[in-house]
């Protein structure tokens, strides 16, 4: 189905953004998931193109632009790409709102023109080793001294926990409050006390730092609380709808992009004297899965459209992310079967990026956390 989202400004974005992916990552992205992160030249190099910052002012070295389809079309480029590694998509889609909408001119000044440029890498840090989805369970907590929170705990599955300058934590602040209990403080790189562990052994996603962090007496000065104090839950709640969204827009673009290359392996096999997609179990197949991905980028382009909007809903953005991401692993799993043998063969791109869409279903809030907000909105 055609789609009727962009305009002329966001082709040419897309143009520019297909061939930095071409020049700067595409040759190198096999050895980065050897090495198991992305150096950080790349984030500088994308900041320098404008990959980065949309939303940012212009007088902070940003864009301006507060257009969510410019985050999209890097989404999707990344994906087509098959350029997993790349956090870009958190520090645009997940930190941006947090470091522009919550942050007092001073922090303004601080960080975002090393935000924008690539020269300061993000990451947020809601995840403990014994809470995951339950965010009201996290334990890390800070402790009011003076003009500084004492900061305590830590965090588990941080994308961007190795090179990341400037951590959002979510800590409790007040243990008597409940939900009203928690903030948000930014832990930056040399605080004495704040510690990275291991780059963690992944299934998929082999070029994507994601770290343990761990907080012992970190001094964390009073002028890097973002938001309220005591509203971080609420500002967690504001901004997840956007998370979750853009994790809908990677979802159907890599469905997109497996289904593209299966389609080109079923022309090209052959089986019995014939192209395998000439079997009418493969057609079938082939029919249901394209069906399902149109589907999917049809609501999330609408659901893009109310973002922009203001409109989209908690629910809204709880079904994107939920349906897509299942839709995600239904294609890549169907379209590994399609290729028979080689879709377990790691030189294929079905079976590094089967590999890859697993965790869709689980960040963000797992399958059944959205469809407890979904069922909730219902009134049940």
């Amino acid at each position: 189905m055609k789609r009727e989202l962009f305009d002329s400004d966001h082709d040419l974005f897309r143009e520019a953004v297909a061939e930095f992916l071409k020049r700067e990552v595409t040759p190198f992205h096999d050895q980065w998931e050897k090495d198991g992160i992305v150096p950080r030249e790349v984030w500088v190099e994308a900041g320098r193109v404008g990959l980065l910052g949309h939303g940012v002012p212009e007088e902070y070295g940003g864009t301006g632009l507060h257009d969510f389809r410019y985050n999209q079309i890097v989404n999707e480029e990344i994906c087509r790409a098959h350029a997993s590694g790349l956090g870009i998509t958190l520090q645009n889609d997940v930190i941006a709102p947090y470091l522009v909408g919550l942050t007092d001119t001073e922090q303004k000044r601080r960080w975002l023109p090393g935000f924008a440029s690539g020269e300061l890498i993000t990451a947020i840090a809601m995840t403990e080793p014994g809470t995951g989805s339950d965010l009201q369970g996290i334990t890390a907590s800070a402790v009011r001294d003076g003009d500084a929170f004492v900061l305590n705990g830590s965090k588990t599955f941080i994308t961007n926990g190795i090179n990341a300058d400037l951590v959002i934590v979510v800590a409790q602040t007040d243990p008597e409050a409940g939900a009203q209990g928690f903030s948000l403080l930014v832990v930056e790189r040399d605080m004495p006390g704040f510690d990275r562990g291991r780059n963690l052994d992944k299934i998929g996603l082999k070029a994507q730092d994601t770290a343990e962090l761990f907080f012992d007496d970190v001094r964390v000065p009073a002028a890097n609380l973002i938001g309220t104090e005591g509203r971080g839950f609420v500002h967690l709640m504001e901004n997840l709808p956007q998370e979750r969204l853009s994790i809908a827009t990677c979802a159907v673009a890599s469905a997109a992009f497996v289904l593209d290359h299966t389609l080109a392996y079923c022309r090209e096999r052959t089986a019995f004297g014939r192209p395998i997609g000439r079997f009418q179990n493969s057609r079938f197949v082939l029919a249901e899965l394209a069906t399902e991905v149109d589907l999917g980028r049809t609501y999330v382009d609408r659901a893009v459209r109310l973002l922009h909007q203001g409109e989209l809903t908690v629910e809204d953005a709880a079904m994107a992310k939920w349906w897509t991401t299942e839709m995600c692993n239904r294609v890549m799993d169907r379209c590994l079967q399609l290729h028979g043998g080689y879709g377990y063969m790691m030189e294929y791109p079905v079976a590094r990026a089967w590999q890859d869409a697993r965790i869709q279903t689980i960040y963000g809030g797992t399958t059944e956390i959205m469809k407890e907000i979904v069922g909730r909105g219902l009134g049940l």
